[in-house]
């Protein structure tokens, strides 16, 4: 009987102990959702997870780093065996970081770099090179005149990357006097009231602008609605980045010129399979070498390539890749 009792008692327990088919829960803790590229960005993960048979508790910090760090509190308390962060800012992001390694709970930095700390794994695009794809497009399309630069908050880590290959591009040409930039500046927002007070205090000052090349479609769109209240529309070119739907719109008709499509389902799917697996002990980086440097550490990355969209091949890329609706560009 006691033999009986002994091996009831080890497979209850057995039983009541999570296992390695245990369903790993995600926690997603993003800055925002208020721009249109990250609703879609957190709609693919968790699909994702769910169809690898996980689950997502998602935390949106609506731009508050502060609150960014709370709710990192909760997820941990909650129980999490991953986490994954969009950071609103690299540098307090990397105290959450510090604190998921006092619970072992591995972390995986979304799009956005966390500087300073002991990341597991980080998957974006390559920014640099987005940059560079921006500059390189207006450049040959205007190789000389006045150019303006409109970077993001640098509390972002891509708002430097993007820069530096703004400048890739551009140095030679202001170093030859081809290029003046009239404005090279970093906004504190990701908004397009940023955009539209930069443009619009150089247009009031009476400067020319030829060419305005923008941390992202947000951004944008605040110097077109500065463009248009000069009647400027399509006079200037511009470019932005994440294939916003205005401005797919703004591109179709003519008052921007192109936008950097990142490919969101293969990052957010890519992220959700690494994400899985650190849930469950294993190691998402197998036969991967390529790492990015955080300040810290060398860390194991995925870096996507993004795509110019202009108005020549938008049905062949954002339409036909389904990631906005034909009939939404062109109602």
């Amino acid at each position: 009987m006691k033999n009986i009792n002994l091996i009831f008692g080890l497979f209850l327990l057995i039983f009541l102990l999570p296992g390695c088919d245990s369903k790993p829960v995600i926690g997603l803790l993003m800055d925002t959702i208020e721009r249109e590229r990250w609703a879609k960005d957190r709609d693919l993960f968790v699909e994702k997870v769910e169809e690898l048979g996980g689950s997502v508790i998602v935390k949106v910090a609506d731009s508050d780093a502060s609150v960014q760090f709370q709710q990192a509190l909760e997820l941990f308390n909650e129980g999490i065996d991953a986490l994954v962060i969009i950071p609103v800012d690299k540098t307090v992001a990397a105290g959450i970081v510090k604190t998921a390694k006092k619970s072992h709970i591995p972390v995986l930095a979304y799009d956005r770099l966390i500087w300073d700390c002991d990341l597991d794994f980080y998957i974006s695009t390559d920014n640099i090179q987005i940059g560079e794809k921006q500059a390189e497009y207006l450049t040959k399309t205007k190789p000389e005149g006045n150019y303006v630069l409109i970077g993001g908050p640098t509390k972002d880590n891509n708002s430097v990357q993007l820069y530096l290959g703004w400048m890739n591009v551009l140095q030679p040409l202001v170093d030859k006097g081809d290029i003046k930039l009239l404005s090279n500046s970093f906004v504190d927002e990701w908004e397009p009231e940023k955009g539209y007070e930069v443009i619009k205090g150089l247009l009031d000052a009476g400067e020319q602008i030829d060419a305005i090349i923008a941390g992202n479609d947000a951004l944008a769109s605040g110097a077109i609605e500065a463009l248009h209240e000069h009647d400027m529309d399509g006079e200037v070119l511009i470019a932005g980045q994440d294939a916003d739907i205005n401005a797919i719109r703004n591109i179709v008709f003519g008052n921007q010129t192109i936008t950097v499509y990142k490919p969101l389902e293969s990052m957010a799917f890519n992220a959700a399979a690494a994400a899985v697996k650190l849930a469950k002990g294993k190691n998402p980086t197998d036969n991967m070498s390529f790492t990015v440097n955080n300040g810290h550490q060398l860390v194991p990355a995925i870096l996507l390539e993004g795509q110019v969209v202009n108005k020549q091949n938008v049905r062949m890329t954002v339409i036909s890749e389904g990631f906005v609706a034909e009939q939404e560009v062109f109602e």
